[in-house]
């Protein structure tokens, strides 16, 4: 087998429009509301419009993407959760039984799920995209959790995923035992953020399990302590799926897809994807902020805004399918809701 070449950047346009951004605003603001009485709606709808170049968007045959891949840490019990759960929850996506399974279901989002380097072999079928690149990673520990080539395969294989999928939309999901621990040793060696400070319980963990993973994911930055550029961090401290996640970020940011981005994991691969493209960002759009510990920071930290605050710590895409709603109206109340000339009613008195 051949080795794989490097992965190439796509380009990514300056979203930023004087123009459209004016009448964008002008269109919101001679609504028949109160001027910015929509709020956070308002400045999501402007993002849209931005996003997708047009005063009326549309969105079009949202996808939802999950990610699944294993983590050689997790043999050192980093997740309350033993690592067969990875591929068990796999064939429970498959089967229509997840959490993500259903609110894909109730909203009209396509689901694919994305077995990027499951441990287990899973059985192809409709829904399933094969594109294991191990059966999961190296124990990050001890060494790299993948080579550089592994990682440039698998962010050509998540851009490629994008690239077969239609639509304007991309909803970003993941499953994998053991991926916090990944996200938190991603933000701390690329925020420099202290590691206590980006590691939370992930599953379940307890006090004493909180500890033992602290530990593990220390002896992690030591271990991999040269690398510090975001590829190679990524390919030291990441994992497969998160690896895919940021190939498929990058790939629809440069088709002007709208990103709805999930939780601590799923912004960990965006952290990523910014620093090596950096307008990326202009096409994200922060579901909500995890229970895990982390998030918070890491959303603040790349000055993001999340739409929703509900507790929420399942990943899968479960927040970006809650919040997916949210999207639908704001091009809705931009294409559809009348304004004080349209409708004959008087505006404000100066």
């Amino acid at each position: 087998m051949s080795e794989p070449s490097a992965f190439s950047l796509p380009p990514v346009r300056d979203l930023r429009d004087a123009d459209l951004a004016q009448h964008l605003r002008h269109r919101i603001d001679t609504k028949t509301k109160p001027l910015g009485s929509l709020g956070r709606l308002e400045s999501l709808a402007l993002q849209l419009g931005l996003i997708l170049g047009s005063e009326a968007p549309t969105l079009s045959h949202a996808q939802a993407v999950v990610f699944a891949g294993d983590h050689g840490l997790a043999a050192h019990g980093v997740s309350a959760f033993p690592s067969d759960v990875t591929w068990q929850m796999v064939e429970n996506f498959l089967a229509g039984g997840a959490a993500i399974s259903v609110l894909a279901r109730q909203h009209g989002l396509a689901l694919t799920v994305v077995d990027a380097g499951v441990a287990r072999d899973i059985a192809p079928r409709e829904g399933l995209q094969i594109r294991k690149i191990a059966p999961g990673t190296a124990d990050a520990s001890q060494g790299p959790a993948m080579t550089l080539a592994q990682c440039h395969a698998a962010l050509a294989a998540g851009a490629d995923v994008v690239r077969q999928l239609p639509g304007n939309a991309l909803l970003l999901g993941e499953m994998g035992i053991g991926n916090t621990s990944a996200a938190a040793l991603l933000m701390s060696r690329l925020t420099g953020t202290p590691l206590p400070q980006c590691v939370g319980r992930g599953t379940g963990l307890d006090d004493a399990g909180m500890k033992r993973k602290l530990s593990v994911l220390r002896q992690a930055l030591q271990a991999n302590a040269g690398a510090t550029q975001p590829l190679q961090a990524l390919a030291a401290l990441g994992g497969f799926e998160v690896a895919m996640m940021c190939g498929a970020v990058l790939e629809a940011a440069a088709q002007n897809r709208v990103i709805v981005v999930d939780g601590f994991i799923t912004t960990s691969a965006v952290l990523v994807a910014q620093a090596l493209q950096p307008l990326v960002l202009q096409r994200c759009v922060f579901a909500h902020q995890s229970d895990e510990s982390g998030h918070a920071r890491l959303l603040a930290w790349l000055g993001a805004e999340p739409l929703l605050h509900l507790g929420l710590r399942l990943g899968e895409g479960s927040g970006a399918a809650l919040a997916w709603p949210l999207l639908a109206s704001a091009c809705r109340i931009l294409r559809e809701m009348a304004s004080f000339a349209d409708a004959g009613v008087s505006e404000r008195q100066a």
